[in-house]
């Protein structure tokens, strides 16, 4: 008999194998997808920042952990859409132009999606102009998330706001930006709505400003 426990369990611990067969097993004993979703594998995710917070875990704790939570994911998935299940929020996530770093961003959308969002990840490297397109094509109260790693591509971030104002979007998103060099008074300079420095702070932020 399938027990969802073990899917936190494998989420936790960050066993990817484990989180596959609990996942494919709870699904064919019939359990609600969406109450896989919100009471185990949610919350596993939370657990898993919390850890990070109270320094019990780090980072490769976390990147096991969103491996294994979108393992999971992946049969879920579709029964959640056939469902008509809604996620928590909507994101755009890139890196900004001239900036090839992606360890960081890819954990932060891991964990977006491992705290049930909706990510559309554009990659690196991403110009102010698909920024734009992606937030158009997502609708109002979506999220914007930049990533930057270096102070100099840092700026370009400032440009991707200038460009959702001049299209008529700013109003309607919001935006939150990270990555090393970035800093909670350089997002209030440009413009931006939030900042954090990690991973799981990036996700409570996000429910913030979606009225999670």
């Amino acid at each position: 008999m399938a027990k969802p426990e073990e899917l936190y369990d494998a989420i936790l611990t960050g066993n990817a194998k484990m989180a596959e067969e609990a996942a494919q097993a709870a699904l064919d004993a019939n359990i609600d997808p969406n109450e896989l979703l919100t009471k185990y594998m949610i919350p596993a995710m939370d657990e898993v920042g919390r850890r990070f917070e109270c320094n019990e875990y780090f980072v490769p704790e976390l990147l096991i952990a969103a491996r294994a939570m979108k393992k999971a994911l992946e049969l879920l998935t579709p029964r959640l859409a056939a469902a008509g299940a809604k996620a928590a929020g909507r994101v755009v996530i890139g890196t900004v132009q001239g900036d090839l770093h992606d360890i960081g961003k890819n954990l932060v959308a891991s964990m977006l999606e491992g705290g049930g969002f909706e990510v559309t990840d554009l990659g690196i490297d991403v110009p102010p102009e698909r920024f734009v397109e992606a937030a158009r094509e997502k609708g109002d109260g979506a999220i914007v998330a930049m990533s930057a790693l270096l102070t100099t591509t840092m700026t370009m971030m400032k440009k991707v706001i200038q460009a959702l104002e001049e299209a008529g979007l700013r109003s309607k998103v919001k935006v939150i930006v990270g990555g090393a060099p970035v800093t909670q008074q350089y997002a209030e300079q440009i413009g931006a709505d939030g900042y954090s420095d990690n991973a799981s702070g990036a996700v409570a932020l996000a429910r913030r400003l979606v009225g999670a």
